[in-house]
């Protein structure tokens, strides 16, 4: 059983960028549908479909390489974990990375990137970072 699909979904997108694969396919849930909207918004991944068969959807992600077939995603990590949750309020999510990084939050007014919920003026749950 598996008790974590969104680090499942990341290290999927991760094994799929280090096997240079131009497709890969997610479980789905609504946080992670929103978390590939922000990465591909970032330019992270290329574009995303939400497939369904019957009751069962599924996401079908295509990657995103540079001119030397290179992954753009230099590393993605999960954050908050079930067994350790994090949280940042709004001042501490100002930037990751000095700008070249994005961290994904789970805020009150749904998923957001880091610079966005900053904006707003929001905190909440860190769930992954990426860049």
């Amino acid at each position: 059983m598996m008790t974590d699909i969104i680090a499942d979904s990341l290290t999927r997108i991760r094994n799929a960028a280090q096997r240079r694969l131009d497709v890969t396919t997610l479980l789905h849930s609504n946080t992670i549908e929103a978390t590939v909207a922000i990465f591909v918004d970032k330019g992270y991944l290329e574009s995303y479909k939400v497939k369904e068969d019957g009751n069962k959807k599924t996401i079908k992600v295509v990657l995103k390489y540079d001119d030397n077939e290179k992954s753009v995603i230099n590393e993605i990590k999960k954050i908050s974990k079930p067994g350790r949750r994090v949280h940042q309020g709004k001042d501490e999510i100002r930037t990751f990375k000095n700008g070249y990084g994005t961290l994904v939050v789970s805020t009150s007014q749904g998923v957001l990137a880091n610079d966005e919920a900053y904006k707003r003026g929001i905190g909440g749950e860190v769930i992954c970072s990426i860049w």
